[in-house]
């Protein structure tokens, strides 16, 4: 077991149980060119905290531990997008659409990938959900089970849309959250703020709150973590 220092109080966990959760870490949203600029968002808010969830995805890798990336995006004939979804904000151009990186929000586009820095490797899962939360219409649950895993490090974009919403999601479902501040992101500070306020709340009502720093000093004595590896669906 390891100890966290967190808020609003320690967070411990079982590093063979905890899996780092990567969320939706892709092109549309974090470069330039891609849907999250075309909306009009500062994408340079959200990068800064590619570097930190770098280095915690290298002490996961490095130890063995767990590591689930998600993306957001639809099928290419958007069956599994509501048309509520597509409509949303009157947009020039919405999911589906063509734009700079190919069709927006659409499986297997340029946009779509998820960026170089942070980059699955092979025996890493990869969750592409249609939806904000990473437990809706995915098989995220059933591969946690699978897995053994109680605790979710939770890292990723935006923090007041898909990162809250999987964690509340997370929370009814009985998975322990630990959420690192400075590996979430939004395009909004003052969102982002409010975002880890509301997760942190009332004794910790949804989960905790972190700076990875802590996280990493708790994993410096963890070992090497035997065990099989499961590859990504292809």
């Amino acid at each position: 077991m390891i100890t966290v220092q967190a808020e609003p109080y320690e967070f411990v966990c079982d590093p063979p149980g905890t899996a780092l959760l990567v969320i939706d870490m892709q092109r549309d949203f974090l470069e330039r060119g891609g849907f999250g600029e075309m909306l009009g968002n500062n994408v340079a808010l959200l990068r800064h905290a590619v570097a930190p969830t770098r280095k915690v995805l290298d002490a996961f890798r490095a130890r063995g531990l767990k590591v689930i990336h998600t993306r957001e995006g639809h099928t290419a004939d958007l069956s599994d997008c509501p048309p509520s979804k597509r409509r949303r904000g009157r947009l020039a151009k919405g999911i589906g659409d063509r734009g700079p990186m190919g069709r927006i929000l659409v499986r297997g586009e340029p946009g779509h990938r998820i960026i170089d820095q942070l980059r699955p490797t092979s025996e890493e899962l990869v969750i592409d959900k249609p939806g904000k939360g990473a437990f809706y219409a995915t098989e995220l649950e059933a591969r946690l089970r699978g897995l053994a895993v109680q605790s979710l490090v939770v890292t990723g974009v935006t923090t007041e849309v898909c990162v809250q919403t999987t964690v509340r999601e997370a929370n009814d479902r009985g998975f322990e959250c630990l959420v690192l501040e400075d590996c979430v992101a939004s395009y909004f500070p003052e969102l982002h703020a409010a975002a880890l306020a509301m997760v942190k709340a009332q004794g910790g009502i949804f989960g905790w709150v972190a700076k990875s720093e802590r996280l990493l000093r708790a994993l410096d004595g963890v070992s090497i973590v035997a065990g099989p590896r499961r590859p990504r669906p292809a």
